[in-house]
């Protein structure tokens, strides 16, 4: 009679917990060679050795169980090439997914960074590359619309706002400041491969920046800024953009938090 293995041993030999060796015998993946009908202690052969390895193999490339349990009870080359073709799509989709979390990790990274050299109520003028937004026109009065409609764009746009922290923006038109509200709501989708009616650009150009050390602005942060481009002989050239980078989500210390108004130029 070959050797046989308790279900301790076997743990030990392919280091896999006793609980999961019982559940993939209920699940009917790997039953024991037998079973004691008085102990009900299950025993395993080493022929079953290379069964549980494939199991592992392919648990390792995260194929679920389901489909490795498929491919047991069809077994043949064309279903194991095909099971194989799927999950190399599925790893290159979660390699994308990835990378552009890494994308908005470093960018978000390189912001908070640099938040601690700012200078807060200094106008400046500031050299930006082009960039991807996701975009709702919409009037916004309150905080309880902009909550509505950045949930709005999330939806129309296919979009997780959620994975966007920081990166959420409005705009407002200069000639229209002494009104409350802003006209509308964006997400920076710089990474993103998306292509839909609400995929617009903020143009590549100078912008006029001032910090602002609070999370909320206001129609006077915006006077310092006017009069700096007014002094320099720049010409607003497109609307006002805010921007809140550091929230009371992100620190309880009043003293960080901050916004930012961009204010495009031409000279």
């Amino acid at each position: 009679m070959d050797k046989r293995f308790t279900i301790g041993e076997i743990s030990k030999l392919h280091n896999i917990p006793v609980k999961t060796l019982r559940y993939y015998d209920e699940i009917g993946l790997f039953k024991p060679v037998e079973v004691d009908e008085h102990t009900n202690y299950r025993y395993y052969s080493i022929d079953q050795f290379e069964h549980l390895n494939t199991i592992n193999y392919l648990r390792e490339l995260g194929i679920s169980l389901k489909d490795i349990k498929n491919h047991f009870d069809q077994c043949n080359r064309a279903h194991f090439l095909d099971m194989l073709q799927k999950q190399e799509k599925h790893v290159m989709r979660q390699i994308q997914n990835l990378k552009r979390a890494q994308h908005r990790l470093s960018a978000r990274v390189q912001e908070l960074q640099e938040s601690r050299e700012i200078q807060f109520g200094k106008p400046m003028i500031k050299n930006i590359k082009e960039r991807r937004i996701a975009q709702l026109k919409e009037t916004i009065t309150s905080h309880e619309e902009l909550e509505l409609a950045l949930k709005k764009l999330e939806k129309l746009a296919n979009l997780n706002a959620s994975v966007y922290i920081g990166g959420v923006g409005v705009t407002r038109s200069i000639d229209s400041l002494d009104t409350r509200g802003y006209d509308s709501i964006f997400l920076m989708i710089e990474d993103e491969e998306i292509d839909c009616e609400y995929s617009t650009i903020l143009p590549a150009g100078d912008y006029a920046s001032i910090m602002i050390n609070r999370e909320r602005i206001f129609q006077d942060d915006y006077d310092a800024l006017l009069s700096f481009i007014d002094q320099n002989k720049l010409t607003v050239s497109g609307d006002a953009i805010e921007r809140v980078l550091i929230d009371a989500y992100i620190s309880a210390n009043k003293q960080e938090h901050l916004s930012e108004i961009q204010v495009p130029i031409a000279r």
